[in-house]
């Protein structure tokens, strides 16, 4: 944006300020402005500032009536514009107040949150609860959100999951301020445990994981653990500069051996790992456990508020004991409950093993958690965001079920969602004597907009063979939107029937339909259902009903959610398979 663009912008929202601040204009209030319009600017902020106050010094002392006439000339509908803007945040705002408990200690403008998935799988709807919290939070405070992947296991990351976990936060409506990584701070962490190891916080120690585990388990004090400063830099600089095999030896903190909390009984916080990392390559030999990198990333990221399910509580001592000993700043933790789903699992391990193992469709099998999957089956984010912000961020354990996620889905869906007919489990129905016609039939009930398509009534139908095992000769039925049948006869694989008038009747059941001299696609719904029964794997977890949808769902952009008639909230995954969202 070249500089008479940047002027008239800074004249514009300078106009603004000061007619709300009665004439005197908020350099930093207009700077902030002309940032939020154009996120690109923020690496000119010094040439961006120097305009804005040589703008805001110009109209100084200008009494509002002069202003507001100013900028009804210069910038014509600004004011109406801006009524409307503050009405619609006053109105975000309210509603996200009604949703989000204060913060402790927070400020407005100052503060800061953060998102740090590790890449060893895809994003499922438990990192979403940590990742939806702390955009909102950030956005209540006129803060900062940071997506800082916490890549420092090169043994478990893979660098499809860093795109994957990209797409699924965007998809989310989650727009971060910063992206980062915590493998490009891998300097400054060795920096910070070679001053661990000079203050004596920090030790090399050579015990085998099992003899560690003992020892801890018996507050018992390791050979190394005084071994001195000097042997412990020279071990380090073997450590960082690839001298050892894996599992050789490890950087530990010097904790408190008898504390009650096994946390802090000198846990590790550097281990030598030697396969190739996606991003760094085999540069680094000594990687950070998170213990290391969560407090050091998050005191460097100026994170103020760092939220984190409550699993981590008993670390949550040694997180504020690493930073003190290196006179850190400490972020304020904010814990809330871990989030679990009825009959399903949020184990990454879990989830991979399932995938590699090929028991389901992939990461984004619609049985599964994960963002891509609830995406593919048709969950959208609004219910995602609805459903995760109406439990809080409370402690309290609660483990929602399906059902209450496609409830909300629903309601989001039913009045933007199309509908269409769809057979499952076809049978045919013979009728004799039915008009030849063309049935008018409205996209949407409540929408006339939607547009209306038509249907042909011949008189041989594709009808659900379930709704016919519940009728006997001689019931009347209402095929829906057309005519009354009376059923003459009824077999394993067809009914017959015979044309009974038009006269809608309040107790005749209503039967969906096709026409059946017509090309209806045949097409596989998929039903996901409890992916784990007992903490096991569940084969029948996925149901596939096949039937068909009338010619018109054919047409369908591919991600179309539709609803069929008396079936379910279903998104066409391809032309041949549709997967139910919502009953």
């Amino acid at each position: 944006m070249d500089h008479p663009e940047v002027e008239k912008l800074a004249r514009k929202y300078a106009l603004l300020n000061a007619i709300e601040h009665k004439g005197v204009a908020n350099p930093g209030a207009v700077i902030g402005r002309i940032m939020a319009e154009n996120p690109s600017l923020r690496s000119q902020s010094k040439e961006i500032g120097a305009i804005v106050r040589t703008v805001v010094g110009e109209i100084k002392s200008t009494s509002p009536d002069v202003l507001v006439k100013r900028i009804e000339v210069e910038f014509p509908g600004t004011l109406e514009s801006e009524t409307a803007r503050r009405k619609e945040i006053s109105k975000k705002d309210s509603e996200r107040e009604a949703i989000l408990a204060p913060l402790e200690g927070a400020r407005i403008g100052a503060v800061v949150t953060r998102f740090p998935p590790e890449p060893n799988g895809f994003m499922h709807i438990g990192h979403a609860k940590a990742a939806i919290f702390g955009g909102e939070y950030a956005k209540a405070y006129s803060g900062r959100f940071i997506l800082r992947y916490d890549d420092t296991n090169p043994a478990a990351e893979r660098a499809e999951y860093y795109g994957a976990f990209l797409d699924s936060f965007e998809w989310l409506g989650l727009k971060p301020d910063l992206i980062k990584y915590a493998s490009d701070d891998m300097a400054k962490f060795y920096a910070v445990a070679e001053k661990m190891i000079a203050t004596s916080k920090a030790y090399v120690c050579f015990c085998s994981q099992e003899k560690m585990r003992d020892l801890r388990a018996k507050s018992e004090v390791c050979e190394h653990r005084n071994q001195g400063i000097e042997k412990n830099s020279a071990a380090w600089r073997d450590m960082i500069g690839g001298k050892y095999p894996e599992n050789f030896a490890t950087l530990r903190y010097v904790g408190d051996l008898t504390s009650h909390n096994t946390a802090m009984r000198d846990p590790v916080l550097f281990r030598v790992v030697l396969e190739e990392h996606p991003r760094q390559a085999t540069k680094y030999k000594a990687w950070p456990t998170y213990d290391f990198d969560g407090p050091i990333e998050d005191s460097l990221d100026g994170v103020t508020h760092a939220m984190r399910s409550k699993e981590y509580e008993l670390r949550d001592e040694l997180y504020y004991s690493i930073l003190d000993s290196l006179g850190m700043r400490k972020p304020i933790i904010v814990e809330f409950s871990r989030l679990n789903l009825q009959n399903t699992t949020m184990s990454k391990r879990k989830l991979r093993k399932l995938v590699d193992e090929g028991l389901v469709d992939g990461w984004d099998d619609p049985r599964l958690p994960t963002i891509s999957a609830l995406r593919r089956r048709g969950i959208v984010p609004e219910a995602i965001r609805t459903f995760i912000l109406s439990m809080g961020l409370s402690k309290v354990e609660s483990v929602p079920t399906w059902d209450y996620l496609e409830s909300i889905n629903r309601k989001i869906l039913d009045p933007i969602a199309a509908r269409y007919f769809f057979v499952p489990d076809p049978i045919k129905l013979r009728v004799e004597g039915a008009p030849h016609t063309n049935v008018s039939l409205a996209y949407h009930p409540d929408n006339e907009s939607y547009g209306r398509r038509e249907i042909t009534a011949s008189g041989s139908f594709f009808v659900p063979s379930d709704d016919f095992r519940k009728l006997s000769i001689g019931s009347r039925i209402r095929l829906i939107e057309a005519y009354n049948v009376k059923i003459t006869g009824i077999s394993d694989n067809e009914v017959n029937g015979i044309y009974d008038g038009n006269e809608p009747g309040r107790e005749i059941p209503k039967i969906q339909w096709l026409d059946a001299s017509v090309g209806n696609p045949e097409i596989e719904v998929w039903i996901p259902g409890p992916l784990v029964i007992n903490e096991e794997f569940n084969p029948q977890s996925l149901k596939k009903v096949r039937g068909f949808a009338e010619p018109s769902f054919a047409r369908l952009a591919l991600g179309t959610i539709v609803q069929f008639v008396r079936f379910g909230f279903c998104r066409a995954d391809s032309r041949e398979v549709a997967i139910l969202s919502a009953k």
